[in-house]
């Protein structure tokens, strides 16, 4: 198949044409090439190509614009855009504007090749995906990270927010879930509707219902007035239903309805309210799960995870901390007096270090922290302090507590050994500094000086 299929490469860095020239046509496909974007639309009504890869930054024209040209024009030739910005805007704006896929700088010759080939044999999904004339500003600057999990979200986002399907974002505490939902609002059709947030778990059963649905007046003691509920102001925008895994089986009943008829009636009321509203759903819960030990609908799960949205945890994407620090840096600089302190080889190395069991709210909190006590124009080790759930050590210490409990070791040993590894723990955060270590404990020096005596630690 691959040898009839001819490929326009279009990138103004000569040495990524001929790489990419002698690669793909060493792998059987014929290769044209254009140096601008303004060569482009040309050398596609010329050659007719098979796949378009083309670089995001050109001069003339971005890539972008000329998305933008092939629309108006209706040239027909599947994407493949390569950029050095591993941000979700340019990630997203480039799927909206028609591309199939993308790639970021530096790429893996191989993994490009599967993408082209990918490419090609799914032209028909390409043509599906819908191009748009506007420039995006929302908040998706704020979710960062060019990792792979990272890069299938945005690419996620970018072919689904368009559409009216109802989306589950699933992940831990802190991943970012309720910034993936905005993002599919903004760059949705109802970006100009209304956007509402429901948190499941702060609510009551009977509020929640309540709050979702609205009451008529009298229909419960303090239901002074007729009053809507979310979905009712959430007509012709998007509803967001975060925690959903905490809600209750009788409101998860009522909501189903919702789904399945778009329709329901206030608390109080025998009269159907039709809605026309888009409803993403997010948890930190496995609901499949859930519907396993009989603690979620079955049914309501599949009527919402019609496309699912799985956020990684920091742990398992930690290439995308220093980005993610440099971001919160930028963010919080205000907060420090200059132009703001910069972070140093080794207290970023303590960063990379950390299990984050909290996430990346756990690290926007923490180099928020480290802003404030550097008090100087570099973040040193010394300022990085975590105050997060434990994660991993965390839980084998308090194993390794049970089996002492089990095994018969006196309380009066148990807390000795635990208060040895507590002042291990701060010392090591501290990085041996013994006044930062006792600060941490909270206690005074000296007392610290004479445990680690009691305790013979170095």
């Amino acid at each position: 198949m691959s040898e009839s299929k001819l490929i326009l490469v279009a990138d103004d860095d000569q040495s990524i044409r001929s790489l990419l020239k002698t690669f793909l046509e060493g792998e059987g496909f014929r290769t044209v090439e254009a140096t601008t974007g303004r060569d482009v639309i040309p050398a596609l009504n010329k050659h007719r190509p098979d796949v378009l890869v083309m670089d995001f930054r050109m001069p003339g024209l971005s890539g972008l614009d000329v998305l933008d040209q092939m629309k108006r024009l209706n040239v027909d030739v599947p994407v493949l855009m390569m950029t050095a910005h591993g941000t979700s805007n340019v990630a997203i704006e480039a799927i909206q504007r028609g591309a199939y896929d993308y790639v970021t700088k530096p790429f893996e010759l191989d993994d490009l090749l599967i993408t082209v080939r990918r490419t090609i044999d799914h032209r028909e999904l390409a043509m599906q995906v819908r191009a748009t004339n506007e420039t995006i500003r929302d908040p998706l600057d704020n979710i960062i990270g060019s990792t792979p999990a990272m890069l299938q979200v945005y690419k996620t986002i970018g072919q689904v927010a368009r559409t009216d399907a109802t989306i589950l974002v699933t992940g831990e505490s802190g991943t970012g879930k309720e910034l993936v939902a905005g993002a599919l609002h903004v760059n949705s059709h109802r970006r100009n509707g209304p956007y509402v947030k429901v948190p499941c778990a702060s609510l009551t059963e009977t509020l929640l219902e309540s709050e979702l649905f609205g009451h008529e007046a009298g229909s419960f003691t303090s239901a002074m007035k007729t009053r809507k509920g979310r979905f009712e102001m959430a007509d012709k925008g998007t509803i967001f239903l975060d925690e959903i895994g905490e809600m209750s089986l009788n409101t998860q009943k009522k909501l189903l309805r919702v789904l399945q008829e778009r329709e329901f009636e206030r608390v109080g009321s025998n009269t159907p309210i039709k809605i026309d509203t888009r409803v993403i759903a997010a948890t930190n819960r496995n609901l499949a799960r859930e519907v396993a030990d009989g603690d979620f609908r079955e049914d309501l799960y599949y009527r919402l995870n019609v496309i699912a949205i799985d956020l990684p945890p920091l742990r398992e994407r930690m290439d995308d901390v220093p980005l993610l620090v440099e971001h919160f840096l930028q963010k919080y600089r205000q907060d420090s007096p200059g132009a703001g302190p910069r972070i140093s080889e080794e207290a970023l190395a303590k960063l990379m270090e950390y299990e984050w069991p909290g996430n990346v709210r756990e690290l926007e909190n923490t180099v928020h922290r480290s802003i404030i006590l550097a008090r100087g124009s570099v973040i040193t080790p010394q300022n990085i302090v975590f105050t997060g759930a434990p994660g991993k050590r965390g839980a084998e210490v308090d194993h390794q507590i049970a089996e002492k409990v089990a095994l018969g070791m006196p309380l009066k040993d148990i807390i000795a050994e635990t208060e040895r590894q507590a002042i291990e723990a701060a010392l090591d955060q501290a990085d041996g500094n013994r006044s930062q270590a006792a600060k941490q404990l909270g206690i005074y020096r000296r007392l610290l000086y004479a445990k680690i005596k009691q305790y013979e630690l170095a």
